[in-house]
């Protein structure tokens, strides 16, 4: 199945071409409104457990374990990876993101997640 999925940080402007807008975090970031994130959907159950979370801290060094981790509970966790997979049927879809680290998050973890299934 081909699919339209970017990632970007919430913190971003919402633009045309994002389509549906999904927070894939747990809690929800500091300074940004309801209204300002022009969410389609907060998917809070797809984020990673609190414990992985907490493990891995955004340390670059814990990159691989975490996505290797994380991939594990999603598999598990086949209600939230269906909605979201349904969301992907009808249209872009971009996974929202709080952290500072661009490259080392659980929105990107999760896009890979898709992409490679």
């Amino acid at each position: 199945m081909a699919f339209d999925l970017a990632v970007k940080r919430i913190y971003e402007p919402p633009a045309p071409d994002d389509g549906q807008r999904v927070l894939v975090d747990r809690i929800w970031p500091r300074g940004v409104s309801k209204e300002g994130a022009a969410l389609t959907l907060w998917l809070k159950d797809i984020a990673p457990s609190n414990e992985l979370r907490k493990w891995f801290g955004h340390e670059p060094a814990r990159w691989a374990e975490f996505r290797e981790r994380y991939r594990l509970e999603l598999d598990g966790n086949g209600e939230a990876v269906s909605e979201l997979r349904g969301l992907l049927r009808h249209g872009n879809v971009t996974l929202l993101y709080g952290a500072h680290d661009e490259a080392h998050n659980n929105a990107v973890a999760l896009a890979g997640y898709l992409r490679g299934r």
